[in-house]
């Protein structure tokens, strides 16, 4: 082999071995491991108060006990005293850098079956009627709640396909979106 062949060959291996250095240093999220764990370095939407309250054994599931004990549940989330619950008491806080006009996600089927009116305040009735309101969410009847069965679909990404299979307007009716939190600085609070 001559000198010009052996450069390049020597050229191409130095390619190819700084691309494969390059695409695994990417793959390993810059050389240290996830935060706890494999498959724990992805972002993750805060989990709901809500949920958070009536799952008292914090195993993912409302379980029957778990379920016959909502109203008491619930009401460990009243925390100026009203006797109901409004958004900024079951819902996780929004990111301090979330854009106001930012589309909200959409509401999870435990929030849906609570507040039955859907004016995004869980009162008094809706909170005594808890245990019956999270009974419908049991779609196999096994008696408790799966993270499928109380957060409902979850959505996917990019607006959703029109009567004809193109993309719709992605908009969400408004009874489907996560009302803003009560302390919002525009627009008037539920009961205005």
């Amino acid at each position: 082999m001559n000198m010009k062949t052996k450069m390049k060959i020597t050229v191409a291996l130095l390619a190819l071995g700084a691309s494969a250095l390059l695409a695994n240093a990417e793959d390993d999220n810059g050389g240290s491991p996830p935060p706890n764990g494999p498959g724990h370095g992805r972002h993750h939407p805060p989990s709901l108060p809500l949920v958070l309250a009536l799952d008292t054994n914090h195993d993912g599931v409302i379980d029957s006990n778990e379920i016959a004990n909502a109203s008491a549940a619930l009401k460990t989330l009243d925390k100026n005293g009203d006797g109901q619950l409004t958004t900024n008491e079951y819902l996780p806080a929004l990111p301090a850098n979330a854009l106001k006009d930012a589309p909200r996600p959409p509401l999870p089927a435990v929030v849906k079956a609570l507040d039955a009116n859907g004016d995004g305040v869980i009162d008094a009735n809706e909170i005594a009627n808890a245990p019956a309101a999270l009974k419908t969410l049991d779609k196999n009847g096994d008696g408790k709640l799966t993270p499928d069965e109380f957060i409902g679909p979850r959505p996917h990404l990019g607006p959703p396909p029109g009567p004809n299979g193109d993309a719709a307007n992605g908009d969400q009716p408004p009874g489907d979106q996560m009302p803003p939190p009560d302390d919002a600085p525009d627009g008037p609070s539920p009961g205005e």
